[in-house]
């Protein structure tokens, strides 16, 4: 069974997606406390996230403001009317035994993504994204971190309250693969514009699947079930590859797939069954009662979009028709906001855009994925990288000492003029100096010289490595080629 979706099993699969992303706000969703994560269990708490009686909410407009933001980027219309709404259900990390949450009235409706996966281009539709309340954390100690098996849970409701913005797609999504295609393009988007740090570890942006299969052709919708505990894009493939091959052994056995909500278990490559699927009317959906609804003026809507900034898609047109990358180099330096702003102060500087690109997606990005850090946390700056440019431009250096000098530099911090400095790593490009190694060189290896001559093209390579050995990587590359063939 491929990632990509269910083969030659004569169904089709059908994918929506619910995404929750924890918005980047000061304070809670309908109260002061601190959002910040790590922090020691229930100390970010008030009587407002605790649930306790008489304690009122007051909305965070930075939050709604977030959440209208995402909506137009998402190509969405905006409510001119908004309400909040209770969503009844009892459940340990919800002191209120209820979530402020949104129904028949969400902020934003009626948008669209496009994804591509191997040079296909799906349209994805988007149902709502609306604005909620997140709840605590269970943490459940014993067995394998699970409810089920473990000997007790305890709560942090340092989470409870924390603006949530919930993301529904239409089952627009054809493959597991397609499905991680959306949430990479939808993170690209969300960090571009600010209103959240994405971060898929931490819990700040999580991911549900409803998945179901019917037979190729139809165009009734299966019976789906949804997948929970998601927490990378890689997990979010396994999952519904594995959910995709189960519900074809059920369906091709003659059975009936079950609509339950199921728990993917990352240690096993699996999911299993959680509970039944509730509907919507098994929350009891009531007005909240203590929200005044909220008009979303036209004007301000009409500022946030002129003000939204670069998006990209749009940067990554700009940097193939504009700077002139390739298609693929324009797509990864404009998939993180920091990553293209890193790319775009090098070419500012003067750096060539093309061999900018290449020690970013390259030696840089190498250096990003072995020590765990982000582009914007790293001792390399634009400035490192440009004078290391100018410097391998101007022959100072060689290729070879330029990824020497990068190193340093990204264990440093030193510029690349000071380590080339202090080391006396500068390009030896004098031809007497460079022949006289070469002379040698030629002379203590004469079977390679003989099968140089011989037609043997490979051998100079073994010269031209002898030559860059003896001068510790110092000697013009170019010129000790042209040099091994001049002498022969």
């Amino acid at each position: 069974m491929s990632a990509g979706g269910n083969g030659d099993s004569g169904y089709e699969t059908i994918i929506g997606l619910e995404i929750h992303v924890e918005l980047d706000t000061v304070s809670k969703m309908f109260c002061g406390c601190p959002t910040r994560f790590g922090e020691d269990p229930n100390t970010q708490v008030c009587p407002v996230c605790l649930g306790l009686p008489g304690a009122l909410p007051v909305a965070n407009w930075k939050a709604i403001e977030y959440t209208i933001k995402s909506g137009l980027a998402l190509s969405c219309e905006i409510a001119e009317f908004t309400q909040f709404h209770r969503k009844n259900y009892f459940y340990p990390d919800m002191a209120k035994n209820y979530q402020i949450s949104q129904y028949d009235l969400p902020i934003c409706t009626g948008g669209h993504l496009d994804v591509e996966t191997d040079d296909v281009s799906r349209r994805v539709g988007i149902t709502r994204v609306h604005l909620e309340e997140d709840t605590g954390k269970l943490i459940h100690v014993g067995g394998e971190g699970r409810i089920a098996g473990a000997d007790y849970s305890i709560v942090d409701f340092n989470r409870s309250g924390i603006p949530l913005m919930e993301i529904v797609t239409e089952p627009d999504i054809r493959s597991p693969e397609e499905a991680r295609a959306f949430m990479a393009k939808l993170r690209s988007i969300l960090l571009s514009l600010g209103v959240s740090d994405c971060s898929m570890e931490q819990g700040s942006m999580r991911c549900d699947a409803n998945l179901s299969l019917r037979p190729a052709g139809d165009t009734e919708l299966g019976v789906k079930t949804e997948v929970k505990n998601m927490n990378s894009f890689r997990a979010l493939v396994r999952a519904l590859a594995f959910e995709v091959e189960r519900q074809t052994k059920v369906l091709q056995a003659g059975e009936t797939v079950e609509q339950e909500t199921r728990h993917f278990d990352a240690a096993k490559n699996i999911t299993t069954s959680l509970r039944t699927k509730e509907y919507a009317h098994d929350y009891r959906y009531f007005p909240e009662p203590d929200l005044v609804p909220i008009k979303v003026e036209r004007a301000i809507v009409a500022d946030m979009a002129g003000k939204l900034p670069e998006l990209p898609d749009a940067r990554r047109m700009r940097f193939i028709e504009s700077i002139g990358l390739g298609a693929h180099e324009a797509h990864l330096l404009s998939d993180t906001k920091p990553m293209g702003d890193f790319f775009e102060e090098c070419v500012d500087g003067g750096a060539d855009p093309k061999a900018a690109a290449n020690w970013i997606l390259g030696e840089l990005s190498m250096h990003l994925n072995a020590t765990g850090l982000e582009i914007e946390d790293c001792a390399v700056t634009p400035k490192h990288l440009t004078q290391l440019l100018k410097l391998l431009d101007e022959g100072t250096i060689s290729g070879k000492i330029a990824k020497a000098v990068f190193e340093e530099m990204y264990e440093t911090g030193k510029l690349p003029g000071v380590i080339v400095d202090e080391k006396g790593m500068t390009q030896i490009s004098d031809s007497d100096e460079i022949g006289r190694v070469v002379d040698a060189v030629l002379a203590e290896n004469p079977k390679a010289v003989e099968e140089l001559k011989a037609g043997k093209d490979r051998a100079i390579g073994f010269l031209v490595g002898q030559v860059m050995r003896l001068t510790k990587g110092r000697a013009n590359p170019q010129m000790v080629n042209d040099l091994i063939k001049e002498r022969l």
